[in-house]
Parts: structure tokens; sequence; C-alpha cells
């Protein structure tokens, strides 16, 4: 009954009979019988409805046909590979344009091919050393004179700079590059590594495109190490500038990142902003412990016994677990957990400089009195608190 014209075939039989099965039963009663037209409109209702879980079914099944389809459609293309074989988590191919991926897949080796060469302009001047002699006789310039890195940008003087654009624009249009073209796809006739075998051809083709995507990681990576500590190789290539020289010893540097500060929030060198900020990950931590806990126990040992409210009548068991307690806790047990977190944060004086600014509340009860396991104990106490 409610299905729009132009549907599915197969579903305007079934749309007129119930259509049909409504009118008869009205017309078997001329008085109007209640008990005739119910009967009438009940069929036509459950026919709708059957009609309705039909049609549904038909269109989820049409949407997962059309979902293996679109994989389908490039899961055997170059560039499929293990573990995670055809992947498009954005969803870049569900409509399936051929044309669309082409592109796409023209831009992908282009990328990565510039982001391989980059990458290798990044290592192998530190590797093998620059090349001899003046890169500018005019200006009296040498090759040792530039900066590996992003350090290079204001070193190199505009004529450097109008050969790499002029360079970059005869790659560009030495050859035609438009759809359906050999160079479209990526050949432009360098041979050297190639192969007559198809599959190794294919594996080849394959190892450049994950050398590639590895190599756009990997360049970018250097940019921001480059950008965040003045060298590619970052503060342990010996820059005795680096900010990250400061905290490296602290607690809470540990493997496999070491100190680690992509933001940059301790670029500053401030000892006192850097301690305010441990504090609050203290903190923060063992609120956060505590919470999934709280989350978790419950669901493994059960709850209290008892009631939590007995003038409300309100039982342990009857608070449910996470955040559906949020409106079934009472308000003077609200009112009594704002107070024992006020007491937490009253009961000591909490300021720069004090134990308890730097986490010592005097609970002793995990820590020892041999240094080396001390540390160990803080340093698992900030990486749980963390995870």
């Amino acid at each position: 009954a409610f299905v729009q014209s132009g549907s599915a075939t197969q579903a305007a039989p079934e749309r007129s009979s119930v259509q049909l099965r409504g009118r008869v039963a009205a017309q078997t009663s001329a008085t109007g019988s209640s008990s005739a037209s119910f009967v009438g409109y009940s069929a036509a209702a459950t026919a709708s409805a059957l009609l309705a879980s039909q049609l549904r079914g038909k269109a989820e099944a049409s949407q997962s046909r059309k979902s293996q389809v679109v994989v389908s459609a490039f899961e055997n293309e170059l560039g499929v590979q293990a573990p995670f074989g055809f992947w498009d988590p954005i969803g870049f191919t569900a409509d399936g344009d051929v044309d669309a991926f082409k592109r796409r897949r023209a831009t992908e080796l282009k990328h990565g091919r510039i982001a391989m060469l980059a990458t290798m302009g990044y290592m192998t001047p530190e590797i093998t050393g620059k090349f001899p002699g003046y890169l500018s006789p005019s200006m009296d310039l040498k090759f040792d004179d530039i900066p590996n890195g992003l350090a290079a940008i204001g070193k190199v003087p505009a004529a450097g700079w109008a050969q790499i654009l002029a360079y970059m624009a005869f790659c560009e249009i030495s050859q035609k590059q438009d759809p359906g073209t050999a160079a479209y796809d990526g050949d432009f006739g360098w041979k050297v590594i190639t192969s007559t075998d198809p599959e190794i051809k294919k594996r080849k083709l394959n190892s450049e495109i994950a050398n590639g995507r590895l190599a756009m990681m990997g360049i970018i990576g250097l940019f921001f190490q480059d950008g965040i500590t003045g060298s590619p190789w970052g503060y342990w290539a010996g820059n005795p500038a680096s900010f990250w020289k400061a905290f490296e010893n602290e607690l809470g540097v540990q493997a496999p990142v070491g100190f680690w500060d992509p933001a940059g929030l301790s670029a500053d060198g401030s000892v006192d902003n850097f301690k305010r900020r441990r504090a609050t990950e203290l903190k923060h931590g063992r609120i956060a412990m505590l919470a999934t806990m709280g989350y978790i126990t419950p669901e493994i040992t059960g709850k209290f016994p008892g009631y939590l409210s007995p003038s409300a009548g309100l039982k342990f068991a009857d608070i449910p677990n996470g955040l559906a307690a949020i409106s079934k806790v009472p308000q003077a047990g609200w009112g009594q957990i704002l107070l024992y977190m006020a007491y937490c944060e009253a009961s000591q004086t909490q300021e720069p400089g004090t134990a308890a600014y730097a986490g010592d509340f005097g609970w002793k009860v995990l820590t020892s009195s041999d240094p080396a396991e001390k540390t160990k104990k803080l340093s698992a106490e900030l990486a749980n608190g963390r995870l």
C-alpha cells in the first residue's frame, strides 16, 4: 500500500492484490459492518507488512550484492596485497567507477615515485656524503654548504629552484599522460628493472606500489621529525639544542617510543610546565584506572549485597553497570561522591613543590625502599595510567 510507483515489478501484483482485498472486504457489508471492515483492513495491513518485509529483504540483499560487486571490481588490481587485501576504508571506490579508480592509481604511482626519490634524497647525503665542488661557482656556494633536509629550502639559490621546477615541468609534458595512454598508467618507457616474465613483472609492479606507499609515510615522518628537532634523524643524531634532552631522563620515558611529545608541548623547555603536565597526567591516569576497574569488576565479581539506599528501597543490584547508572544513583549518592572528591583535593596541599603535587599522598602500600624498584613501580603506574 505504501510502495511508490516505479518500484520492482514483482511487488506490483502483490500491491494490487492488497488494495483489492481491502475494497472487497469493505463492500461485503452494505451497512458498514465494523467486523467486516475490520477483517478487510486487517488483511490489508497484514499483507502490507509482509510486502514491506519482503521488499526490505530484497533491498538489503541487493545492497549486499552491490557491495560485493564493488569490491570484486578492483580486488584483482595491482596493489591488492596481504595482509589487507583490497583496502578502501573511506569507500572511494564505492561507486565502482573504473575511470576514477585509474585516476587515483595514476596519482598514487606519481606520489609514490616522488616520495621514494625524496626519501632517498634525505638519506643518501647522510650515508655517502655530498657532491664535491661548487653548486654555484658564481655565488661561491659549495654542495657542502647546503644543509640536509628542510633547512636546505632557504639555502638553495633562486636559479637552483628554477632548474628544479623546469625539470619537473619537463617530466610532466615530455609525454602525453591523457587517460588511456601508457604514461597515464605509469609506463614512461623506462625498462631498466622490468622483466619479460609476466609473473615477475607483476611482482615488480606490486613492489613499486608497496615501496611508494611506505616512502610516502617515510618522507612525511622525516619532514615532521626534521621540523620538530632540527634534524631528520631526531635528537639521537647528536643535536644538543634539542628540547627533548631536557626531559629524556624523566619517569615515563619508556620503550619503544622513548620521550614522546609529537605535539611539541615541551618545546619551550619549561620545567614548571612539564611538572604541571606530569601532575595532571598522574591524576587523570589514577582516576582512569579506578574508572576502568569500576566498569570491569561488577561484571566479574558481581555487585555489593544489600541496599544502596534503604530509604529509597534501592539495592546495589538495581544499579546498572556503566553509563546507565548515571540516572539511577540518587542525588544523595552523587553528593557523597562529590564530597569525597573534594576531600581528596583539599586533604593535602598540592601546590607546586609539595610531595602531593608530584603525586605522593603518603599511600605507601605498593612502594619500595629500593630506589631502582621504586622507579620501576612509578614508571609502571604511569604506563598503566596511560593505558
